[in-house]
């Protein structure tokens, strides 16, 4: 990023992704046109890599959430899971991790049974073995990413 103004810009764009230009250009002190060009310029530089709703998992449907360890049954194998198992959509993340296991993964299903279901299918997808922890209550998740320098400057 090129300057304090453009962190300013970011950082109230993650605290609220619907912030409108008006309200972006208030925060910052700076014309809507001139936030508009410098949200741009954010977005095509990969700072800003997209805007997306967050869904309340129970209201759709998914209320259980686990992570999943998954580690090779052969070392030998390729390193090639993540790819395997992209195409299961309950897999909201996949997180290469130092440790015993090679991937950490985070997924939302609708039932136990479909918890069960779906270990059941990451085994057989990329022929590795799992350790399931499942998540009880989250207190907070989707924090804003802030860049450097501006975590004292935004409240929320």
């Amino acid at each position: 990023m090129d300057d304090s103004v453009d962190r300013a810009i970011v950082a109230e764009i993650a605290r609220d992704g619907r912030a409108t230009l008006s309200q972006l250009s208030d925060a910052v002190g700076l014309s809507v046109s001139a936030v508009q060009s410098r949200l741009r310029r954010l977005e095509t530089r990969g700072v800003i890599t997209g805007y997306r709703a967050i869904l309340d998992p129970e209201l759709v449907g998914t209320p259980l959430s686990a992570f999943i360890e998954i580690t090779p049954l052969d070392p030998a194998q390729p390193d090639n899971a993540p790819e395997l198992l992209e195409h299961l959509d309950a897999i909201e993340a996949c997180h290469s991790i130092a440790g015993d296991a090679s991937y950490m993964l985070f997924v939302r299903v609708a039932s136990p049974r479909a918890l069960e279901e779906l270990v059941r299918d990451i085994r057989t997808a990329a022929s590795v073995s799992t350790r399931t922890t499942v998540v009880l209550q989250t207190y907070y998740e989707h924090r804003p990413i802030l860049p450097l320098g501006t975590e004292d400057a935004i409240e929320g």
